[in-house]
């Protein structure tokens, strides 16, 4: 790789806070949806579940799309001096949203009964209300991560997660708990929904006294730069008609898995599998392997967000060299994080199943497969993320979407086909995701090639961190099977695959980090780049020279 320049080491430490914030993120998520479900139990959770389901999907529709092109537009303005015209992206932004969110409020508070009965559970009424006033913050919210993340600075965006996640955690536990003695599971259900409003209060807050905060520098910086100034419509055409692709690009992949959910159950029955043989090979896809194949992507989702400032910065001022330098570090930085994430569930998929579903090793057992299957579209899927965000960082956003509804005509294809061989049965949808995401990825690669111009070196990106992560993986599967075998005549079968699966991660993660360096798939100077990165290179300067 050559020498890393400044917006290099911003997206390196952008990543770094935004994949840390999203783990933090996903712990206080666990940490409120458990005991949340024991609470109120499964008629509750129906009733929140039917709510979080609209709103899920009117935040998507809203936002999607939104916080990638201000990011794009204000970096790229940025890199031509012209802080008017970005701060002018924002206050533009801030409008759209505001009307976006106003709408969206309006149907949900005002529609929630309609609603309720739409999702044939009229109890859920009081928690789509409860929801409605985060409809109109999130957006609001959104556009001021987006203008931050422009100027790739992503500290405002992760403490605003983690607050409004905090919030949303204390809140919504909170009323759910006080709610559930007093007015039993409806109103339950309804605190834990403004819990989520709540939380996007939070968030919103922190974020806009960090705006306040760094208001005068704003100015400082718009007095100094350029002067010329884009008008208004100009601005809000171009948001949207970044913005509106990318969305459409993010309902693709929904749909088509509400499409395979039928899919999968017809075909099974259809080929000689009861209605219960169906649901149970139905729900190790969907239960137990798919949510595990989904925790990897908070770290490539980091980097594919920190991506699009850096990438778009340079491309669009003419600095193609630093822009093809940050593509590259780009694709390295997600192989160095998604190969080891995809052998590891590969080698350990059995054990780490029986770590988490203790209660269920039957199904652990039949699951292993399907896991390990789709622990291998892990690595498709993160190139797939990280050439999507080049794509949309240089003006391509409408080639990703194309590229994706292509890869899903294949998956539907295939998952017909495969699902109705008897001996592959639901692994065959999980084969139909990984041929989608491999086809969306090739079509990606190519046209980041043509439209950026930058090339990537297959040894560095590709070579090196897989034989890091594959030698890792052996040696966790081999520290799995030796605990495993040292303490079988001293325990239960869940506590000594409790100790073997921690003994052969903890092993994974010291034996990666040896051959990551050994391999020179990173170098000590490239790890300066990090965050506390003088630290961590004097550190592993000890054991690799």
């Amino acid at each position: 790789m050559a020498e890393s320049n400044g917006n290099d080491r911003k997206f390196i430490k952008g990543a770094a806070i935004l994949a840390a914030a999203g783990l933090i993120v996903k712990v206080l998520g666990a940490v409120f949806r458990i005991p949340l479900g024991n609470m109120i139990g499964a008629e509750g959770m129906s009733y929140y579940g039917s709510a979080y389901t609209i709103y899920s999907v009117l935040v998507v529709m809203a936002t999607a799309g939104f916080p990638i092109a201000i990011s794009r537009m204000v970096s790229e303005r940025i890199g031509k001096k012209e802080y008017r015209n970005a701060h002018e992206v924002f206050r533009v932004a801030m409008s759209i949203m505001a009307a976006i969110g106003l709408v969206m409020f309006v149907i949900c508070f005002f529609g929630a009964g309609w609603i309720a009965a739409m999702f044939k559970n009229p109890g859920s009424k009081a928690a789509i209300r409860a929801l409605s006033p985060a409809l109109f913050v999130v957006p609001l919210l959104s556009a001021f991560r987006g203008y931050f993340n422009g100027r790739q600075n992503m500290n405002p965006s992760a403490l605003s997660e983690i607050m409004e996640q905090l919030v949303r955690l204390v809140v919504g536990l909170g009323l759910a708990m006080v709610l559930m003695r007093s007015s039993g599971r409806i109103m339950a259900a309804a605190g834990a929904s403004f819990g989520a409003a709540a939380g996007s209060i939070g968030g919103f807050l922190i974020i806009f006294l960090i705006y306040l905060v760094n208001r005068k520098a704003f100015r400082a910086k718009i007095e100094r730069g350029s002067q010329r100034m884009d008008s208004r419509k100009f601005l809000a055409k171009s948001i949207i008609l970044i913005a509106v692709p990318i969305i459409i690009g993010s309902e693709i992949m929904p749909i088509m898995n509400f499409i395979d959910t039928t899919l999968i159950m017809r075909v099974l029955q259809n080929t000689g599998w009861t209605v219960k043989q169906s649901k149970y090979l139905y729900g190790i896809l969907n239960g137990f392997t798919t949510p595990l194949i989904g925790f990897p992507q908070f770290i490539t989702q980091a980097v594919t967000i920190s991506l699009v400032p850096a990438v778009a910065r340079d491309f669009h001022s003419g600095r193609l060299d630093a822009s093809h330098d940050t593509i590259r570090l780009g694709y390295r930085t997600t192989m160095i994080m998604a190969f080891p994430c995809a052998l590891g569930l590969f080698f350990l998929a059995e054990p780490i199943l029986k770590l988490l579903y203790f209660a269920q090793p039957k199904t652990c057992a039949d699951a292993k497969v399907t896991l390990m299957v789709q622990a291998v579209g892990v690595i498709f899927l993160a190139l797939m993320q990280t050439s999507t965000s080049i794509l949309q960082a240089i003006g391509k956003q409408t080639l990703p979407v194309r590229n994706l509804l292509i890869a899903c005509v294949a998956k539907l294809f295939l998952t017909y086909l495969l699902v109705g061989v008897h001996a592959i049965n639901v692994n065959g949808a999980a084969i139909g995701t990984d041929a989608a995401y491999f086809i969306a990825m090739t079509l990606d690669l190519l046209a980041v090639r043509k439209y950026s111009g930058a090339r990537i070196n297959a040894d560095l990106t590709f070579v090196r961190p897989f034989f890091a992560s594959l030698g890792m993986g052996i040696c966790a599967l081999g520290v799995f099977k030796g605990v495993s075998a040292l303490l079988s005549s001293h325990a239960g079968p869940m506590m000594v695959n409790m100790a073997a699966t921690l003994a052969g991660v903890l092993a994974a993660v010291i034996v990666y980090v040896i051959l990551i360096f050994a391999l020179k798939a990173i170098t000590l100077e490239e790890l300066r780049t990090f965050p506390k990165g003088d630290k961590l290179a004097k550190i592993a300067s000890r054991f690799v020279k």
